[in-house]
Parts: C-alpha cells; sequence; structure tokens
C-alpha cells in the first residue's frame, strides 16, 4: 500500500483508508517498485528457512499439549512485537509441527520462504501442485497468533469448505478457531465464522458481506456516531458481519485481484419488474427489428452505427412514452442487442428450471444469487422464454480493486502471476515473488496444432484421447464453456469412449469425479472447474505411463488461465504432458480477428491443420487483445469506482 495509506480503527472494524493518488505519487511509486525488487530476492527470502531449522532443533518432541502450550506462549510476544524474523521462525516451526501431527504432511523449504514472502506482504508465485494450501496455513497461523482477524479468500465456496474442513486440525491444535463462509449462512452465522481467529471464504461472499456492513454502519465507520447509536434509544443496530478488513490472504490472487476485477460487485434488493415487462419485449422487438449494418461489434463492446441510429428513430416513431427519448431509447436497445448477440446459452449462463442462471466465466460455476443489472437480466429471461425474476435496486456496489486495497495486511499466492506483476503493484502495492520449486518440473509441453475448422480440431483431439487411453493414462480434456464440454461429450458417446464430464451441470458430483480423475484410462472432460485449486492425485503406476495427460481445446481471454489448466500435470516432481488443440473458427478469433482468421483459414492441408507460423501467432494476438481490452476495463472500473467515492464523499454520506 502506499505511504499515503492511513488504517482507520474503530471498536473492531479496523480498516486502511486510501488517499488518492495524484502524478507524483505515482512517479514515486514506479521508483519505489523498481528499487524496491531486491526484496523479493531468492537468498534474502531464504534466510528463514535456516532460522526455522533451528527452532525446530530447540523443540522437545511435541504432542498435542505442548504445541497448545507454546502457541499460547508465543501469543503475546507476537502481538507486542509484531512478526519480527526470529518470532515468524518460531510461528512457523510450530505450525510445521502441528501439520505433522495433526495432518501427517510438513512443510517443504520452499513452502517456508513462500510463507515468509507473504508475511512481508508480497504474492508469492509458487508453481502448480507445490501445496500453496499448505504453504497459507503458515501465514494465517502466525497472522491469528498475533491477533489479527484473518480472512483467507478463494475463488469458489468449494475450495473454502475444502480447505477449511481439512486443515481444521492443523489450527485446533495451535489452540486457535477456524471459521468457514459459505452461500447460504444466515447472519448469524456469518458473525460466529468471521469472528474465529482464521476464516476461509470465497471472494465474493466475503465482499457481499462487507458491503453490508456498510449499509449497516451507514458508509465508512464513523467512531462517535456509532456511538452515539448505541446509546440513543430505539436505535439500536445489529453488529457488524466482520471484524474489519486485517489481514488478507488471497489464494489464487491473479483470478480474483486481476480476472475477476473486470466488474463490480453491486449488492441490490429486488422489486416489482411486472411493469417493465413491456418496455422489455418493445427493447427486444426493436432489436430485432435491426439489421447486421445498424450495429457493430468490437470484441465485448456493442454500439450503434449512423444507419442504425436513423433506423432506431423510424421504428420507435408512434411507440410514445419513453420512446421518444433518445439516451433512453438507445441504451434500452443497446441492452437488448447486448442480450442477443453478446450472451449466449450454455457459455454465459444456463437455464435451469425455468430460470437463467449464470456461469461464472472464470471458474465455471454456476452463481445462482447473481443477477445482471440495468435490465440485462430480465432481457435475456425474455430471450430464453422464462418468467421475469423481479429487477433489482441497486443498494451499495464495489470493485475488487476497491475492496481489497483496504485491508491493512494484504498478501497472496497464485501459479500464475509473472505477466500481470506490473498491474498488481500499480493498484494493489503487492510485488510478485517468485518461488522456486521444491521438485524439478517435468511437465512437457507440446507444440499447439491450429486447424481450420473446429470440426477438425474435434477429430484430432478425439485421435489423442483414444491414444493415451489405449497407453493406460489419464487423460483431462479442457473446454471453454459448458457448450463446448457437451459438444465433445458426444462426440465421445458416438465413439463409444467412456468419460466422466464435469460443468455447471454436475456441480454436486465434483469431489467425486476428480477424485477419479487420476486412474488409469480414465478421460475427463471439464469446464474451468477443473482448473484452479483441482488436485488430481495419481493412481500407483500412472506415473511410470507418463502421468497426467492434459488437453486444451481453446485458448482463454487470458494465457495465465491456460497455464493453470496446463499445472493439472506435472505436480510436485510427477511427470505430465499438454497438448493444445485450436481452431481458427474459437471464440477469440471470431471475436477479435474474425476476417484475418478466414484468410489464414485457406492455408489448411487436407486435414485441415493450418501452419504453425500462419496459426499460432494469429491466436497469440487474438489472446493478447482480449488482454488488453479486459485490461483497459479494469482501469476504467477502478476510475469509476473512484470518481463515485470522491462524489459520495463530498455530499458528506460515506459511502
Amino acid at each position: 500500500m502506499t505511504a499515503a495509506a492511513t488504517a482507520l480503527a474503530w471498536s473492531g472494524y479496523p480498516e486502511r483508508v486510501e488517499e488518492r493518488s495524484d502524478a507524483l505519487r505515482k512517479v514515486l511509486g514506479a521508483v519505489t517498485y523498481v528499487a524496491g525488487r531486491g526484496r523479493t530476492g531468492r537468498e534474502r527470502l531464504r534466510r528463514i528457512v535456516a532460522q526455522v531449522h533451528a527452532c525446530e532443533a530447540a523443540l522437545p518432541p511435541v504432542d498435542a499439549e505442548l504445541l497448545r502450550a507454546r502457541a499460547a506462549e508465543l501469543r503475546p510476544r507476537l502481538r507486542r512485537s509484531g512478526w519480527t524474523e526470529p518470532l515468524a521462525a518460531e510461528a512457523f516451526a510450530l505450525v510445521r509441527a502441528a501439520a505433522g501431527l495433526t495432518l501427517g504432511l510438513r512443510h517443504h523449504d520452499v513452502q517456508l520462504v513462500g510463507g515468509w514472502a507473504m508475511l512481508q506482504g508480497m504474492l508469492a508465485e509458487m508453481e502448480t501442485g507445490e501445496g500453496k494450501t499448505l504453504t497459507a496455513t503458515l501465514v494465517a497461523a502466525t497472522a491469528a497468533l498475533a491477533g489479527q482477524a484473518v480472512h483467507v479468500v478463494t475463488v469458489n465456496d468449494y475450495l473454502a469448505q475444502r480447505d477449511a474442513q481439512a486443515l481444521r486440525p492443523l489450527y485446533e491444535a495451535l489452540g486457535l478457531t477456524l471459521g468457514c463462509i459459505v452461500h447460504g449462512m444466515e447472519p448469524a452465522q456469518r458473525r460466529q465464522a468471521y469472528g474465529c481467529d482464521v476464516c476461509y471464504c470465497s471472494n465474493k461472499e466475503l465482499t457481499f458481506d462487507y458491503l453490508r456492513d456498510r449499509l449497516t454502519l451507514g458508509g465508512r465507520p464513523r467512531p462517535i456516531a456509532a456511538q452515539l447509536g448505541r446509546l440513543a434509544p430505539g436505535r439500536e443496530q445489529e453488529p457488524p458481519l466482520l471484524r474489519g478488513l486485517q489481514f488478507a490472504i488471497v489464494d489464487e490472487a491473479d483470478s480474483v485481484l486481476i480476472d475477476e476485477a473486470r466488474t463490480p460487485l453491486v449488492l441490490a434488493t429486488q422489486q416489482d419488474s411486472g411493469r417493465e415487462e413491456a418496455t422489455y419485449r418493445q427493447a427486444l422487438a426493436l432489436a430485432h427489428a435491426l439489421g447486421e449494418a445498424d450495429y457493430r461489434i468490437e470484441g465485448d463492446h456493442l454500439e450503434l452505427t449512423s444507419s442504425g441510429h436513423e433506423r432506431l428513430v423510424q421504428l420507435a416513431a408512434g411507440l410514445g412514452g419513453l420512446w421518444t427519448g433518445p439516451r433512453r431509447r438507445e441504451r434500452l436497445v443497446l441492452q437488448a442487442l447486448t442480450a442477443l448477440e453478446l450472451f449466449h446459452r450454455d457459455k454465459h449462463y444456463l437455464v435451469q428450471d425455468g430460470k437463467v442462471l449464470i456461469i461464472d466465466e472464470n471458474t465455471g460455476r454456476l452463481m445462482p444469487d447473481r443477477a445482471w443489472e440495468q435490465g440485462l437480466h430480465q432481457l435475456i429471461e425474455l430471450k430464453e422464454g422464462c418468467a421475469l425474476s423481479a429487477q433489482r435496486t441497486t443498494l451499495a456496489r464495489i470493485s475488487y480493486q476497491i475492496f481489497f486495497r483496504r485491508y491493512l495486511h494484504l498478501c497472496g499466492m497464485t501459479g500464475t502471476a509473472s505477466e500481470v506483476a506490473g498491474e498488481l503493484w500499480a493498484v494493489y502495492r503487492l510485488r510478485v515473488a517468485r518461488i522456486e520449486t521444491d521438485k524439478p518440473v517435468r511437465r512437457l509441453l507440446r507444440p499447439e496444432r491450429v486447424f481450420a475448422r473446429a470440426e477438425d480440431k474435434w477429430q484430432a483431439v478425439l485421435a489423442a484421447i483414444r491414444a493415451s487411453q489405449s497407453a493406460g493414462r489419464p487423460v483431462l480434456v479442457g473446454t471453454r464453456s459448458v457448450g463446448a464440454s457437451e459438444e465433445l461429450a458426444a462426440l465421445l458417446e458416438r465413439s463409444e469412449i467412456a468419460f466422466r464430464l464435469l460443468n455447471a451441470r454436475q456441480d454436486a458430483a465434483e469431489a467425486e469425479i476428480v477424485s477419479e480423475a487420476g486412474q488409469p484410462g480414465r478421460v475427463t472432460v471439464a469446464t474451468n472447474m477443473a482448473g484452479r485449486g483441482t488436485d488430481i492425485k495419481l493412481a500407483a503406476g500412472v506415473a511410470q505411463e507418463g502421468g497426467l495427460l492434459v488437453v486444451c481445446t481453446e485458448r482463454h481471454d487470458s494465457g495465465r488461465i491456460d497455464r493453470q489448466l496446463y499445472g493439472r500435470c506435472g505436480r510436485q516432481g510427477d511427470p505430465g504432458e499438454c497438448l493444445t488443440f485450436l481452431s481458427l473458427e474459437d471464440e477469440l478469433c471470431e471475436t477479435y480477428l474474425p476476417a484475418t482468421a478466414r484468410l489464414a483459414a485457406r492455408l489448411g492441408n487436407r486435414r485441415g491443420e493450418v501452419p504453425a507460423w500462419a496459426g499460432r501467432p494469429l491466436l497469440v494476438l487474438a489472446q493478447a487483445l482480449a488482454e488488453r481490452t479486459h485490461s483497459r476495463t479494469r482501469r476504467e472500473l477502478l476510475k469509476a469506482g473512484q470518481s463515485q467515492e470522491d462524489l459520495l464523499a463530498f455530499s458528506g454520506r460515506g459511502e
């Protein structure tokens, strides 16, 4: 965080108040980033290892009673002095001993280095499979013993619940309480979980609970106003859910802080949308009446052409009411066009039991309690023939950039951060520390193969699956959407190849499917649900056959997401292999380089395969354009959030 940022502490709800950066502070921040690169040096961070070893040597044989006593003795010293290097080494030695006693696991030296980097406020980039979940216990337990309210933030409820359940014995052995937040919990249950020393939660549940606290507190915590509110008769208010924003460990940090930071989080209440239904139907009718020349689509942006403006005026003539206002008219029709052209079933959403359910594009999971705002959700419901849900009125909103910058101590871990190190520093003041692997990586990345048509690509994928299955190797096939996963599933069925399918429709069976994905000859087709955080254990004998084969069937908008898929194999020294089959009809090319892709497709051979010199650079360029577009969206969202903060502060309303 910047030097200009100060902590705001208030009766159990501390958070950071950040002064707006001016041009000078931005320059100083850039100089600080360059000058401080030495802080992430391996030798500097590795000093903690020798100190932990020395502390372990001084420990007598440990049992549950001794562990709890040593942790209790360490608490006041950590609270008084903070996690200095000697005290952190003591804490790490205790956590390491607790892990061995309760879990039968022992932190590797490289995990000690990653933990120390996070205690220094850095983002530890650890290769996939290096045990980030266990590394987090070093940091969480040390900070909790120091009196901090620790939030371990991960990308979904499944991982939060899985990790909390697996690690509970370790924390309890140290005398620490552990809570877990999942969707559907009552406020009292949430308050109790956040009241624990360490709380595991997903980024979305945490941020929405913070927004609920903001509504309860009437904006930023104001000590005097809050105390008066408690004393005034009839003005008692519910206590906040959280204990403030003290210490956050963000797992899969690039996903949470970068990929998901393109969309603001909006806390809303429902209102009757019956009166709006006729308006939305008219908007869809007008959008259907427009021709291809009346609007243009560039990436994920849509706008009317000059002929579209004129055509819309003609179509709306005589409708009266709000359709006489050009700005409101164009906004509604653009939303309708967005629903028709940019949002697709089985990719952006599912239709289940007559309801439109949003799919999180980064995790592949359903978000049943989420809805698009400004009427977009209702327009998609009408497009799909579903009953109209209640429209939502915004109560509070915030972006991840603003939210996570409010933590007094922010750190994280991921396997893919180097590509966005500059943005992580510029937005969150997080340095990336690359941590070496415990064992050499034995993952083979084969050259990408590019095909002109999607049909030819799928045939090549089938051939690779057959070859691997006959050799007794398990195969994980990654797809970008539910629709693509089900298209491949249909091909496998016709080819009489046994498989398991994991997408948003099968989320209830996720743990079972993942647990069997490393069996010999097993074929698993999955969306991003089998990406980040998924650990596929290899069955006996599989490593000798070459380990898990990962097949990537489409590039994502970010190369980091592709790397996460590759990281499901070749973990912790195991062998693994990655194959990539792409098509010039894939979404990236169709969205960002449609004309160029059609030209390159003419170079395909009899099997439809495009020469490497033509196909690969094209897809690399399309992915780079997507990443640049999303980066611009994040910058604009951050600026909009800061402007909103300034306006609310000027009005005296807080947030």
